[in-house]
Order: structure tokens, then C-alpha cells, then sequence
């Protein structure tokens, strides 16, 4: 019997952990940690003049706000096209759940901010922080309960997640746009019109579309339209193909190279760059500001009341039903780790305040701490709460 050389069993644990359901919200946990760690840190000079380094006319943040960030929307993109034509969302008895759900996990989080900050012009243009789910981070804390979640809990959070993440792209293509250049919009149309072509013509070069891609970005960057959003219009004229074929299509050969980089790499130096807020100077006072408080809050009451009531209702009238093998206890667990908002929320907020610095701390706090608390009272419910079969025979 073959043995696996000592040398060699660390790699291949760190393999399996890659390979693992949790390990991209566990990779950002740390980096997110880190940068706690570094921003309240000596090093808290350097981390932040680090991020402002300019290179090629834009500051490190800068590209990795646009620049990479553009590489998580195509991926989002991409699992968006699938679910909708052959995953979790290709039929619409399949979406009902899901979307009452992330339909009232967007809704009611943002009235709950609005409560907080109505009256205050500026601080009201965040009301769609506290609207996003995180996918990694919550699949990750799923996970990590392992088979006390019954699966078909996750294939919800996930459906919900995507449908929850195809908000956010509308929303910031909607409502967080600078003012547009009608060149450069032009100039993007055209470039989406040879991707299209391409399409139509049946080109499966995967080469062609990445670069008609970096292209679009480009013209998207200058066109006050947010450059990132170039991914998720590219993500929807990547052929897919059909039947067995889709397994081998540009669409799947992108997005499991994706599926490499994004959740490992683009991610975690997102929330590296990003999460890092210094407490020096932080006081009590600051826990109970507005903006802190409708982001915290709504992330964590909006996405329990919102996505477990809006699913409640939806079960009741006979319009969905509860997920198979799973209570409602479990069904609430479920929605307040859907208030766990890390990535999108962070990134929108930046979009909201972007002329308005001296806000970020506050949308920040509320981000971590919203999050956290949800992400805490979510993983000690489901790990409490019996799954239908079990409460049944009770």
C-alpha cells in the first residue's frame, strides 16, 4: 500500500480545505480579522497609505475597488446565467422561496435605515447597505454546522444569495451612478454589440470575450456607470451551450477558473483593504450614531423579520413551501445569517459615500457589528434547532 509522503500530506490538507464549502468565508473572516488587527495596529500608517499608492493613474483601492471587484461581478454574473438555466432558479416553482425571501430581506432592512435616518439627505443614500447578503461568509458559517443543516436549507440560502445579489447589481447600476458621459456609454453599447455578435455567430473562443470584456470595463470606467459592473455584462453573453455541452462551455470553463481566484484571492484583498477601521478615538457615542445603528440594525433585524416573514407568508398561502426536512426554527436561523452583509454592503457603502469620508467609519462599524451579531445569534440557533422530522415526532 502506497503511502503519501510526510512532506506532502500539509499541501494536501490545504487542498481539501480549498475544496471545502467553507473555505472562502473563512479566508475572508481572516482578512478581514487581519485588517482589524493591522488598522489598530503601529503598522495603521503604512496600511493606509499602502492602499492609496498610485499606479497607472489610480490608487491601490482604487484598482481593487474597480479593478478586480469587475472579476467578482463576472462570477456573480456567471452563477446568475446558470442557476437561471439549468441550477436552483430555472423554474419558477424553484425561485418562489428564494425570491419572497430576498424580497423582503432587501425591503425591510432598508425601511429600517430609512427609520434611522430619515431627515438626513446625506446619510439617507445609504439605505441599500444593510439590503446585501454576503454569500461567502454565509455559506461559510452553514457549513461549518455541517449535517445539522438539512441541504436543502443551503440550496435556499444559496438561490436566496444570488436572487439577493442580482438586487444589488440593479441597484447600484440604478441608483449609484456618477454623472454618465454619453461618449463613453456609446463607445460601451458598441463594444456590447461585438459581444453580442460574437454570440450570435457561435464564437466559443473564451479569449475573444475577455478581451472585448477588459475593453467594456474601460469604457464603463470613464462612462460614470460603475466600471464593475462590466463583469456582469459580460457574464450575460459568455455562451453557455446546452445539455452536456454546457459542461464544457466558455461560461463553465470561466467560471470554475473563477471559482480559483475570486473567493481566495479577490475577495479577501477586498475585505483586507476595506474592513480595516482604527478605534483610536472611538467612543460608546459612536455605537449609537444613525448611519451606525439603520446598517447594523437592518442587517440584523431587517434580514430576520425580512426574509423569515416575507417566507412565512409566502408558505401560508400556498405560494412556496418549507424547505424539505427543515423546521421553522431552522428557517429562521437561516435569515438572520442572511443579515451577515460583508462584501456587497462594504462596497456599497463606499459607492454611497464616496464624497463623504468622515461617514465610513460609521457604515463600517455597523457593517462588522451588524454582521457579526447576526452571524453569531444565526449559527447558535441552527445549532439549536431541530430539523421537521426531529420536531415531529416531539
Amino acid at each position: 500500500m502506497l503511502r503519501t509522503p510526510i512532506f506532502h500530506r500539509p499541501l494536501l490538507r490545504v487542498i481539501d480545505f480549498m475544496r471545502g464549502e467553507a473555505a472562502g468565508g473563512i479566508v475572508l473572516m481572516g482578512a478581514a480579522a487581519l485588517a482589524l488587527i493591522v488598522a489598530n495596529s503601529p503598522l495603521t500608517d503604512a496600511y493606509f497609505h499602502a492602499l492609496h499608492v498610485q499606479l497607472l493613474g489610480m490608487s491601490a483601492l482604487h484598482w481593487i475597488n474597480d479593478g478586480l471587484m469587475a472579476m467578482f461581478f463576472l462570477l456573480v454574473g456567471l452563477e446568475i446565467k446558470r442557476e437561471m438555466l439549468v441550477g436552483q432558479l430555472s423554474s419558477w416553482r424553484q425561485r418562489a422561496l428564494p425570491g419572497f425571501g430576498a424580497l423582503g430581506g432587501m425591503l425591510v432592512p432598508a425601511l429600517i435605515f430609512l427609520a434611522f435616518n430619515r431627515g438626513d439627505p446625506t446619510a439617507m443614500r445609504g439605505w441599500a447597505i444593510p439590503t446585501a447578503t454576503d454569500i461567502a461568509f454565509s455559506l461559510g458559517v452553514l457549513s461549518l454546522l455541517g449535517r445539522r443543516v438539512p441541504v436543502s436549507i443551503k440550496v435556499f440560502l444559496t438561490a436566496l444569495a444570488i436572487i439577493d445579489d442580482l438586487g444589488a447589481v440593479l441597484i447600484i447600476a440604478l441608483f449609484y451612478t456618477s454623472e454618465l458621459s454619453w461618449a463613453w456609454l456609446a463607445a460601451g453599447a458598441g463594444i456590447l454589440l461585438i459581444l453580442i455578435a460574437l454570440n450570435r455567430v457561435g464564437v466559443r473562443h473564451l479569449g475573444a470575450y475577455l478581451v472585448a470584456g477588459v475593453l467594456l470595463w474601460y469604457a464603463m470606467l470613464h462612462s460614470g456607470v460603475h466600471a464593475t459592473l462590466a463583469g456582469v455584462v459580460l457574464a450575460l453573453v459568455v455562451p453557455a451551450g446546452g445539455g452536456e455541452e454546457s459542461q464544457h462551455s466558455p461560461l463553465a470553463v470561466l467560471e470554475h477558473a473563477l471559482h480559483r481566484v475570486v473567493p481566495f484571492v479577490i475577495i479577501p484583498l477586498f475585505g483586507f483593504a476595506n474592513a480595516g477601521l482604527s478605534f483610536a478615538g472611538m467612543t460608546v457615542a459612536d455605537l449609537t450614531q444613525p448611519l451606525t445603528l439603520g446598517v447594523g440594525l437592518g442587517l440584523l433585524f431587517g434580514k430576520l423579520f425580512g426574509v423569515f416573514g416575507f417566507s412565512g407568508v409566502a408558505i401560508a398561502a400556498g405560494l412556496a413551501r418549507l424547505p424539505q426536512g427543515a423546521s421553522w426554527m431552522q428557517l429562521a436561523g437561516t435569515a438572520l445569517i442572511c443579515g451577515i452583509g460583508f462584501t456587497m454592503s462594504l462596497f456599497i457603502g463606499l459607492l454611497a459615500f464616496a464624497d463623504h469620508s468622515n461617514l465610513e467609519s460609521e457604515v463600517k462599524l455597523g457593517i462588522l457589528g451588524g454582521s457579526l451579531l447576526a452571524g453569531m445569534a444565526g449559527f447558535i440557533i441552527l445549532r439549536l434547532a431541530a430539523p421537521a422530522s426531529t420536531a415531529a415526532q416531539r
